[in-house]
């Protein structure tokens, strides 16, 4: 539609708005916000062409292989997502790549999962930190925190191990029901988020 004859606002300034200017906002973002999954999917096939050079596969390939990996483990549907999607901010936020992923997935999976994606970037450090003169044990840092063994799981059971072009990895089409699941939930829904609770990718 053009914009010009879609319904707008009336302000210029958000400090103008009326009640009526949020309340139409406010609908018209339902339907935007149901199509997440979409946007994320979008995504995560542009990463089949637009990835980093050097490795023996894709970004896309990548994150296949971990959420292959995670599934073929039996984990719940939280872990497979995350694998697949623990990448996802190499495009646009290479330098923060890990924080940018847990922040697409902190408002709908539990927090040790949203925990672990954020921090997995350092934690991988631990297997090619010392090429680059940086400390490998970084991760140290965090060693009492209830989520380090978990994130030290992570990335040795399905990041680092990911970059095969062997592996039998499924396709994104495989995946998409779980992604559109997951992200389908209530946000900050308390009873998804278990905050505190540690269950480990065994649990």
């Amino acid at each position: 539609m053009d914009h010009s004859e879609a319904q707008t606002v009336s302000f210029t300034q958000m400090k103008y708005g009326t009640k009526e200017d949020y309340e139409l906002l406010h609908e018209l973002e339902k339907p935007y916000l149901a199509m997440t999954a979409d946007r994320i999917l979008r995504e995560m096939r542009s990463q089949a062409d637009d990835t980093l050079s050097g490795y023996k596969i894709t970004r896309l390939e990548h994150g296949l292989q971990a959420a292959t990996r995670a599934e073929e483990e039996g984990v719940d549907i939280d872990w497979i997502v995350a694998a697949l999607l623990h990448d996802i901010g190499d495009g646009l936020a290479p330098q923060n790549h890990d924080r940018f992923a847990a922040e697409i997935l902190r408002p709908f999976v539990r927090d040790e999962v949203a925990w672990v994606v954020e921090h997995h970037g350092l934690f991988q450090m631990l297997y090619y930190g010392h090429h680059y003169g940086w400390d490998p044990e970084e991760r140290q840092k965090y060693k009492d925190h209830p989520y380090f063994k978990t994130c030290a799981d992570f990335c040795e059971r399905w990041d680092q191990s990911s970059f095969d072009p062997d592996y039998p990895m499924k396709d994104l089409g495989h995946f998409e029901p779980m992604v559109r699941e997951v992200f389908s939930r209530k946000a900050y829904d308390p009873a998804v988020l278990c905050e505190g609770e540690v269950r480990g990718l065994d649990g």
